[in-house]
């Protein structure tokens, strides 16, 4: 049982949550509007070099030379730094939890795998010499067909964007190149139902554009340690990255953090930490990495274009019988964080609905464009977007009032979800009702009564017969577990289910315990910490 000794932090925050209505005060605001907040990037540490990265030009290139000798010979340059001076040039951010495997190289050695991929990294006296000496950096590439569509890369003979995931697409447990979710039999639903309608939604690729870029300063401290001012979100998960992908203890670096200004996801990734530590390594001085704003804009990742087809059967009445999902992220070429996109996604699968008949396959797929990342959401963000317009559209083929459509089809308490999870503190009709009466939307009585307590479980709570594929399903050999779980995978095996009585059953059944064996939260599971 984990216990949250609030009492040692009593002084410094108060955990009563009475806010609303209140005028409170940020912490960091006075320094804000002052502009007194102090950035990483406000240090200015004596005798500080500046590292500029030489990129590729090539979205997919066999890198067949790189020449640097004239590079080297440039005013105020210090150090040439290529893949081969990095101890672990591979590595992927959710290796830390042993989700995925190393694929993305620090510094391209072989081959790149999209346009601006960092290959050369060059530490000199100030920006602008390290800039003219990027400039006369010379790489000679041989251009290798690309793909830049998530669907075109799935397809047989497609360039293999990543050697990592030669099939294009992200690998779960070992096993599965997909995410998938079944829950009663959505086709035979699909069949039998009033109208039938399939939309294709399509999500752009989307800059956070901070006002600060992403960047770090690195500075050798005592006793061999080093210390690391960085915008960082995610100050121990840079932290560990450093040392993995620099072959030291984690110990080694004091990490700072501290005001980021503007993430939104875009700084989860450890992308100028590691060069600009081991610039300091290699020169032993100070050494700063900062993105410029073609950088940012052009390098940084993005939130990953996403494509969701939805096919949705409904009947006259209102009521959604069936629904599939097929989505694909586009991960661009590395797997960063899409991978846990898309597990996100099918976790979020059918959207706050009740719908008996679900069919969901969720793909993270590698193509030659910038990795993606993390931003605001993702991963749920773009598929609620696609559900609540096809629930819009919906609703005008069956001829009803939008508001009330998602009434009608609303979870209630004790209703099954397609995870086969009781729904619980549900309040999506009560949210529906303020937003109607916000805006002086008129709902019908009926609707207007309508609570999310009341006519929920039943026969809505019935887990349905869902046919089993045809194909053999093959076995992972080990279960995916982070590194801080310690009790050994219990497995549980729910027994042969009969069909369903025709008649409502007096009380909900409960949801069979989840059979992963892990202790720790997850969103797909359910499970929580103990």
């Amino acid at each position: 049982m984990l216990e949250l000794r609030k009492d040692i932090f009593a002084d410094e925050r108060d955990d009563n949550l009475k806010e609303i209505g209140k005028g409170t005060q940020r912490q960091d605001m006075l320094g804000h509007v002052t502009g007194t907040s102090s950035y990483f990037n406000d240090h200015n540490l004596q005798g500080m070099l500046h590292l500029k990265v030489a990129r590729s030009t090539q979205a997919h290139a066999r890198i067949r030379r790189i020449d640097t000798t004239e590079a080297e010979r440039s005013t105020g340059v210090r150090r040439i730094i290529r893949g081969a001076d990095v101890p672990r040039n591979l590595n992927t951010l959710l290796s830390l939890i042993n989700f995925g495997k190393d694929d993305e190289p620090s510094l391209a050695v072989d081959k790149v795998r999209y346009k601006g991929e960092p290959i050369v990294a060059i530490v000199a006296d100030s920006e602008r010499e390290a800039f003219e000496a990027i400039a006369k950096v010379k790489i000679d590439y041989e251009p290798l067909p690309a793909v830049f569509d998530v669907e075109e890369a799935l397809k047989p003979g497609a360039p293999v964007v990543n050697e990592t995931y030669p099939k294009n697409t992200f690998t779960y447990h070992d096993v599965y190149d997909h995410q998938k979710l079944r829950f009663g039999d959505a086709d035979a639903a699909l069949a039998t139902a009033d109208h039938v309608l399939e939309q294709r939604y399509q999500m752009s690729p989307i800059e956070h554009a901070p006002t600060e870029t992403n960047g770090a300063i690195a500075a050798p401290d005592t006793n061999g340690r080093y210390v690391v001012y960085t915008s960082t979100q995610a100050l121990f998960f840079s932290v560990d990255t450093c040392a993995k992908i620099l072959d030291v203890p984690s110990n080694t670096f004091h990490f700072i953090g501290g005001t980021v200004g503007g993430g939104f996801g875009g700084k989860v990734d450890t992308l100028t930490e590691p060069l600009a530590i081991l610039g300091a390594m290699l020169t032993g001085r100070p050494v700063r990495y900062v993105f410029g704003r073609e950088e940012e804009m052009q390098y940084g990742p993005p939130r990953g274009a996403e494509r969701i087809y939805i096919k949705d059967g409904v009947m006259r009445d209102g009521r959604v019988v069936a629904r599939k999902i097929r989505a694909y992220f586009d991960s661009g070429a590395y797997t960063r964080l899409s991978s846990y996109a898309a597990v996100k996604c099918a976790a979020h699968l059918p959207g706050p609905y009740t719908i008996p008949n679900v069919y969901g396959d969720v793909y993270c797929v590698f193509t030659n464009r910038t990795p993606a990342t993390a931003m605001r959401g993702f991963g749920v963000t773009a598929v609620d977007f696609a559900i609540e317009c096809q629930m819009d559209k919906l609703a005008d083929l069956v001829g009803m009032d939008p508001m009330e459509f998602r009434i009608l089809n609303a979870y209630r308490d004790g209703d099954m979800k397609a995870h086969r999870r009781e729904a619980k503190n549900t309040a999506l009709i009560e949210c529906v009702q303020v937003a109607a009466e916000k805006a002086k939307w008129p709902l019908r009585e009926e609707f207007k009564r309508a609570s999310s307590r009341k006519d929920g479980g039943g026969s809505r709570a019935i887990i349905p017969l869902t046919p089993t594929e045809s194909r053999s399903r093959p076995t992972a050999p080990a279960q995916q577990r982070t590194s801080y779980d310690r009790l050994p995978p219990t497995v549980t095996r729910e027994p042969p289910r009969e069909p369903p009585p025709p008649a409502p059953p007096p009380s909900s059944p409960r949801p069979a315990a989840p059979s992963h064996g892990a202790t720790r939260f997850s969103s797909v599971f359910g499970t929580r910490r103990r």
